[in-house]
């Protein structure tokens, strides 16, 4: 049996990477979010003796990732090194971190955050697939808060990253990221809070035995 993970979708400016933390956090598991997706790309672009040499000891999991994709498909991760963000394909990038959700995957115990792993992943038995949203004047407040921006521009990157996000699903997966029939649950943190929402996560994961 294939060893379990959480795949969390968020609305923009819901709270799910935090609800997303929190329950990595509650369960003793591992956040794969975009930072930790970037930085397993630029660690496999590297030569493999070095990301050899940077897991000496107890190799964390990012190492660990590293490694085997360095191994499985250099040519593909060189091309990604030396190319600046702009630069690289769209196309490539994608493939990169299909790879790292997968193998990430395949080590189980991960909580993995936004690009379309809930499609990627939609045929895996053990996974527990989560939308976190809230209503968008919530998500407006929340979005001045954290970036300190004006009510007018706040709603506008809503907005946008919200339509970037489902059109980044739509065109890899054919998917549509606010359809609530391809998650097992989804969470409303104006209505549950940050704190709430992960635990109504985590209960569900303890019973399916996975922590």
């Amino acid at each position: 049996m294939a060893p379990p993970v959480i795949t969390v979708t968020r609305q923009y400016a819901s709270g799910g990477s935090d609800v997303a933390r929190l329950v990595a956090g509650q369960l003793d598991w591992t956040v794969i979010d975009n930072e930790f997706i970037d930085e397993v790309a630029r660690r496999a672009g590297l030569p493999v003796e070095e990301v050899a040499q940077r897991e000496e000891r107890a190799p964390g999991l990012l190492e660990r990732l590293a490694r085997t994709l360095a191994l499985a498909s250099p040519e593909m991760f060189m091309a990604t090194a030396t190319a600046s963000a702009v630069e690289q394909d769209e196309a490539t990038i994608v493939q990169v971190t299909e790879r790292v959700i997968v193998e990430a995957a395949a080590h189980g115990r991960v909580v993995l955050v936004g690009r379309g792993a809930q499609a990627l992943l939609s045929r895996r038995p053990d996974a527990l697939h989560v939308y976190v949203i809230a209503p968008k004047p919530w998500r407006v407040q929340h979005a001045i808060e954290r970036l300190g921006l004006d009510p007018a521009a706040a709603s506008k990157i809503v907005e946008e990253t919200d339509r970037r996000r489902d059109q980044y699903v739509n065109t890899y997966y054919g998917r549509h990221r606010h359809d609530v029939v391809n998650y097992d649950l989804v969470v409303n943190t104006a209505k549950l809070g940050l704190d709430g929402a992960a635990t109504v996560i985590v209960s569900e994961a303890k019973r399916r035995r996975w922590d």
